[in-house]
């Protein structure tokens, strides 16, 4: 009776999963590994609205997938995973994400998510056995007023680097929290189109400065090769008038516009002369 009654569940939450799946837009795919409860609430609580999250056994979301036409996510499944289901952007949404992690220590068995720099400059801590603790990790140190002091920048740890016991111990003395602590979003499916974590990762800042120097580039583009647009077709006149004017001007050309021009030049060069022959 008790297994019929837990095939019977496995069943009926088979079956939400799939529901789930074809109800949104965006599938997403999470890594809960180490995430604590504390934090997980923290982060419902500011999905509210936006996005739906469903924790289930990895067995389960693999034959949800295959049931919902979704078997290129399967391979996608990695630690502790979890389905984020949403109709927003996932662009937006991994932003979101982002937005809403907070810094934690390190234990040793951790993975750094990104490199761990210790910044050169002085310490609060006393010379003594914390010296051959830094030199350890390769921190390069001297005593300064009585401090340790860090000679330059290092980095203790590299993106998908192991963490260690020494580093442990240098990141406790110094009063680190070098990891972060939030859902990883590690794909996310919206249309049919897979969006990696790294392609999901957008630096806005940077981007805007991307589209900047882009749109820059094809105005210039444009005008430098007269192919007129709407939005460049006064600059292109504008560049043709100026080429015109140094045209007459250098060549001695007597035109209505540019006579005023011609003739200030001539002007000029006869004072120059004059100069020169002391006249």
């Amino acid at each position: 009776m008790e297994k019929r009654k837990s095939i019977v569940k496995k069943e009926r939450e088979l079956e939400e999963l799939v529901r789930l799946i074809k109800a949104y837009s965006v599938v997403g795919i999470l890594n809960m590994h180490k995430m604590p409860a504390r934090q997980l609430q923290k982060i419902r609580d500011s999905l509210r609205g936006a996005a739906v999250m469903k924790m289930s056994k990895k067995n389960l979301l693999v034959r949800a997938f295959e049931k919902s036409g979704l078997e290129n996510l399967k391979e996608k499944l990695s630690g502790e995973p979890a389905l984020l289901l949403t109709n927003e952007n996932p662009f937006r949404l991994y932003k979101l994400l982002k937005e809403s992690r907070s810094p934690a220590p390190a234990k040793a068995g951790d993975v750094a998510s990104k490199d761990i720099v210790v910044a050169k400059g002085p310490t609060p801590i006393a010379p003594g056995p914390a010296i051959s603790t830094l030199q350890k990790v390769g921190l390069k140190t001297s005593v300064q007023a009585g401090k340790i002091a860090v000679m330059q920048d290092r980095a203790v740890a590299k993106a998908g680097e192991t963490i260690t016991d020494d580093m442990v111990n240098v990141f406790n003395m110094l009063k680190m929290e070098p990891m972060e602590i939030g859902l990883d979003l590690l794909v996310a499916r919206q249309d049919g189109v897979m969006y990696e974590k790294s392609v999901l990762d957008v630096d806005v800042s940077s981007y805007i400065n991307e589209l900047a120097a882009g749109a820059q580039k094809a105005v210039n583009l444009s005008v430098n090769t007269g192919y007129p647009t709407k939005l460049t077709i006064e600059l292109i006149i504008r560049k043709a008038f100026s080429e015109a004017r140094t045209l007459c001007v250098e060549a001695n050309i007597i035109e209505k516009q540019f006579i005023d021009d011609v003739l200030l030049k001539a002007v000029r060069e006869s004072m120059a002369l004059q100069q020169k022959t002391g006249g």
